[in-house]
């Protein structure tokens, strides 16, 4: 038998990065906050992000670094809650941080100390937690939210849609906000997975024989262009390189990988004049790991010394190098997919407070909207702005 109803000012469904944050602020601003989580603990990706370091933020976030159908959706949040709100917050935690490269921000310690600090600015708030409890029900009538999770009914007027995507189902990770979505009348952009690896077939399985094999390039999808590095392995192509292009990638398009970024326009020829008795695999060798040197040259098969190439032929294999185009047969999918694009759609949302236009007291935040960003801590960056805006609102 269900126990007595308990009433509260919000429920947040997911006690995720943006969950937390959100129950944290409206918590403080004197709401009556109940968290539910179908997991034991709060914030699972949180401590299996950057290595068990969480990288927790970027200092460069901005909008253009963020995909949706929507690409001002998310500009007013990401403007109010900035890296550096997050930042001061770590800092009055006293939690020691670094930066990597490219302005990522990693805990010096534990992904566990920014657990921690959120669950610390929900006690402050008074939130109340349901962890373990499987979400029976959902409803809504007479302007309020009444939810049966763990044989208990609780009720308020708002309710926060955290649960995320479903990468990483690993750690728990459903369509659930969707499902619900969905209920709600909300539209749903086609999810899938991103920040992902790219497995490659055909023809170019022989590049899965470099497993292990990594170095810098600029790789490029759609409209992304990255200069990280890539990393081949037993199933195609992964490093931060090719996860953030994967995010700009469509099936059927190539990818297109320089793997040269810093040979000035004409090297091939320069070696020739230079260098004419060396051979293409010796020279590829002197700028990139062996084994891919000696791949990339039996497939553009220009052997024997450079004195004896012809000036086109190096010309079109410098050409070839810049631009060298993969075409994955797919992607891992949502179990290696660190973020989910697509989810519910903008449209319906305000980009001020993250409210449902159609179902007022009906909130999403973080990963379940179709908003993703970049990787290396823009995603976190995503859920605090946006878990802010919406305690805000509440």
């Amino acid at each position: 038998m269900a126990e007595a109803l308990q009433n509260y000012d919000a429920i947040v469904l997911g006690a995720g990065g943006a969950g937390l944050m959100c129950a944290a602020v409206a918590g403080q601003r004197g709401r009556r906050v109940l968290v539910v989580d179908h997991s034991d603990e709060p914030g699972r990706k949180i401590l299996i992000s950057g290595g068990g370091r969480c990288n927790f933020t970027n200092i460069h976030a901005a909008p253009d670094r963020y995909i949706s159908a929507n690409p001002h959706f998310m500009k007013s949040a990401l403007g109010r809650y900035t890296p550096d709100d997050f930042i001061a917050l770590v800092d009055a935690y006293g939690i020691a941080w670094h930066e990597k490269t490219l302005g990522q921000l990693f805990c010096d310690g534990s992904a566990r100390q920014i657990v921690a600090l959120l669950m610390d600015e929900c006690a402050k708030g008074g939130v109340a937690f349901a962890f373990g409890d499987a979400i029976a029900a959902v409803d809504h009538a007479d302007g309020r939210f009444r939810v049966t999770h763990g044989g208990r009914v609780s009720e308020a007027p708002a309710l926060v849609v955290a649960t995320g995507g479903p990468s990483i189902p690993k750690i728990g990770a459903t369509g659930f906000a969707y499902d619900l979505a969905r209920r709600f009348g909300l539209k749903i952009v086609e999810p899938r997975p991103a920040l992902v690896p790219l497995t490659l077939g055909g023809d170019e399985v022989l590049f899965r024989s470099l497993s292990g094999v990594a170095t810098e390039v600029v790789a490029q999808a759609g409209k992304g262009r990255f200069r990280e590095a890539a990393l081949f392995t037993h199933k195609g192509l992964s490093g931060p390189a090719i996860l953030q292009a994967s995010s700009y990638w469509r099936h059927g398009e190539p990818v297109g990988i320089d793997f040269l970024p810093d040979a000035p326009t004409g090297w091939a020829l320069a070696a020739k004049r230079e260098r004419p008795r060396a051979t293409l695999r010796s020279l590829l060798s002197a700028m990139l790991p062996d084994r891919l040197a000696e791949t990339l040259a039996e497939r553009v098969n220009l052997p024997g010394d450079l004195a004896n190439l012809p000036d086109k032929g190096l010309a079109d294999v410098e050409r070839r190098l810049g631009d060298w185009r993969f075409h994955p047969s797919g992607t891992e999918g949502f179990a290696k997919a660190e973020v989910t694009i697509g989810g519910i759609s903008t449209d319906g949302l305000s980009s001020r407070t993250m409210e449902a236009r159609a179902v007022p007291g009906l909130y999403a935040i973080g990963e379940a909207v179709d908003v993703t960003g970049w990787l290396g801590g823009y995603n976190f960056q995503w859920a605090w702005a946006s878990g802010w805006a919406a305690g805000q609102a509440l």
